[in-house]
């Protein structure tokens, strides 16, 4: 009663995964890039509040208001009207992403975010080097990607907030419109191009390998939409090394995620078996590098 929100409210309450990576944001943190990400006018879930305590909860948690739409990837990928409007979703994401390069390392509110010492893509590659210094067992195939990545680095013009992980499955669709972009968990100050790889690279294309932006549409819609607003410079030469890059984190990450069920005790099938991807992703990698 009483205050901006009087009345019925429908919210949805987020806590810290009980095992999270440690390249990722806690809930703290992700309230303040999704705050900016609100006030910047990108589609997200609307932040309402945060606590750092546990006493309320029994762990720290944030407030978001619910948004309507389905964010399951393998049912995007083979919904029956993908058709009609993938395409035009792609677009839309396009101009969200635009949107999220906008904003600059010199944001008022966002200086707990890391500032990289060296460039962009050398930055991920030694966080994955990091990650998997945790792992537990030695991964030949993707310490000599991480080499290549290195070896090849594209440089970068520009730094900008990047999501982290802009893919299918981490957005929302309704009645056939871009409803919100979800888990801002990994972003961090990066290339842009490192979205655009991520998002168009073949382990989240789902039931449609052919459909290259995020198995939904052509990459000429995500692009289309993205140079639609203006403002950012893309070099489309350089996504083939995002999309490199994006097979080796997601490797990694399947190599971390199946430690916690191996070495860490966690009874799930989904650990369990997000490992067994890592071998195909270093493949993946191995196979676009040497080309």
């Amino acid at each position: 009663e009483g205050g901006a929100y009087e009345g019925a409210q429908r919210w949805v309450l987020r806590t810290d995964a009980a095992a999270s990576l440690a390249v990722s944001l806690d809930r703290t943190s992700e309230f303040g890039v999704l705050s900016a990400a609100y006030d910047a006018g990108i589609k997200v879930a609307q932040p309402i509040a945060r606590c750092e305590s546990a006493e309320l909860t029994g762990a720290p948690f944030m407030l978001q208001a619910y948004q309507p739409g389905e964010a399951q990837a393998r049912r995007l990928t083979r919904d029956p009207g993908l058709a009609e409007w993938g395409p035009m979703v792609a677009r839309e994401l396009g101009v969200e992403l635009a949107k999220i390069h906008r904003i600059r390392a010199t944001h008022p509110h966002l200086g707990f975010l890391p500032q990289a010492m060296q460039s962009p893509a050398k930055a991920e590659v030694s966080r994955l080097r990091a990650a998997l210094a945790k792992a537990g067992e030695g991964r030949p195939a993707l310490e000599y990607v991480l080499n290549w990545l290195e070896a090849n680095d594209p440089g970068s013009h520009e730094i900008t907030l990047v999501h982290g992980d802009f893919r299918t499955g981490n957005y929302l669709v309704a009645d056939g419109h871009l409803s919100a972009i979800l888990d801002w968990e990994f972003a961090h100050w990066g290339d842009p191009h490192e979205d655009v790889g991520w998002f168009c690279a073949k382990c989240w294309r789902f039931a449609n390998p052919d459909l290259e932006a995020g198995g939904i549409a052509p990459r000429s819609a995500l692009l289309e939409g993205y140079r639609s607003i203006g403002g950012n410079r893309l070099d489309e030469t350089q996504l083939p090394y995002w999309e490199i890059l994006a097979a080796a984190k997601w490797a990694a990450i399947a190599v971390l995620q199946g430690d916690r069920y191996r070495l860490g005790g966690e009874a799930s099938i989904e650990l369990a078996l997000t490992r067994l991807m890592a071998s195909e992703l270093e493949l993946e990698a191995d196979r676009k590098s040497v080309v």
